[in-house]
């Protein structure tokens, strides 16, 4: 791995005081600051989004679960001599990273190594689950692409033979798949330059696994992005593996009965599909009429979903190399 051109940001947490910041950005999760022409600041809120929808309550203590983790993850890298873009944690829902310049229109992307986000989100697959299952029932991903016999029924949770890696688009109003052609065609990176990312992330995926062993976590699938800084350095950008952003699966239960109990929002997403909200949600965009208002969560689920934000983050942050 290159480690780069500038000095490698730390990842001590320390409590940083700015000066006024300016909001650039409000996602769905979390907040973007400009601190000055070198630093952004990430703001994780207790906010949660369901079928692109950000839900009417928060999620008590979610944003600092969620900063802890993503924290850890990036201390991990650190350490492997993987760039990214991570300086410091400023605060117990807030970080401080390096900018990159997002060039909405692909075409106007000179070369691989200017400063700017590259378009496309890199994924790894080590379960059949979500999407990948969809595509696979739906036969627009045969087994045979995925190392299982041809024809071969594979059965949701499946470990696979061995990682499946995949790109989609980043800044297209609708995210879809890519061809490893298209994806040549979008950022301009070369052969050699997906390679490069794709190496960087089964090396990362390779060690989270690793270190998750010890506990009750499965790390089944997550998506990674990447950009290049102001000296032409391929680096880790935005976050990854936290609760919001990979999947994880209870490992007790999987080892015992290949149950597939899914972590994180999936028992909010569980909730809502039972009390025919999606549906109703699903209906209204169908018919281009006004979307119904989100109902608010159970008290019990709410609490229980901060729980298991604080459980999972508590676990990975027990793991080091």
């Amino acid at each position: 791995m290159s480690h780069g051109q500038t000095p490698r940001a730390t990842s001590t947490a320390c409590q940083s005081e700015f000066p006024v910041k300016e909001p650039i950005y409000r996602g769905s999760v979390k907040d973007v600051y400009r601190i000055d022409e070198t630093r952004l600041e990430f703001a994780f809120s207790d906010r949660i989004s369901i079928f692109d929808v950000v839900m009417p309550d928060d999620i008590p203590g979610k944003g600092e679960a969620l900063c802890d983790m993503a924290c850890h993850w990036f201390k991990v890298v650190d350490e492997l001599g993987i760039d990214h873009h991570f300086i410091e944690r400023s605060g117990p829902r807030s970080m401080v990273v390096k900018p990159v310049t997002i060039i909405r229109d692909a075409s106007k992307i000179i070369d691989g190594r200017t400063n700017h986000l590259i378009p496309l989100e890199f994924i790894v697959r080590h379960y059949v689950a979500g999407m990948l299952f969809d595509r696979m029932e739906s036969g627009k991903i045969p087994p045979a692409r995925l190392g299982f016999g041809p024809g071969e029924v594979v059965p949701y949770g499946t470990k696979l033979p061995k990682p499946f890696f995949e790109m989609s688009t980043k800044l297209e109003p609708v995210d879809r798949f890519v061809t490893h052609d298209e994806a040549l065609t979008i950022s301009k990176l070369g052969g050699d330059g997906i390679q490069r990312i794709q190496d960087i992330c089964l090396n990362i995926d390779t060690t989270m696994e690793r270190l998750l062993e010890p506990t009750d976590l499965i790390h089944v699938d997550g998506k990674k992005e990447f950009g290049y800084d102001t000296e032409g350095t391929l680096m880790l950008v935005d976050v990854f593996g936290t609760a919001d952003e990979d999947r994880y699966w209870e490992r007790r239960a999987y080892a015992q009965s290949g149950e597939c109990i899914e972590l994180s929002k999936e028992k909010v997403r569980q909730h809502y599909r039972a009390i025919g909200y999606k549906d109703a949600l699903y209906a209204a965009r169908d018919k281009g009429t006004e979307e119904p208002p989100m109902p608010p969560l159970p008290k019990e689920l709410l609490d229980g979903t901060a729980q298991v934000y604080r459980s999972i983050a508590d676990q990975m942050c027990s793991v080091s190399l």
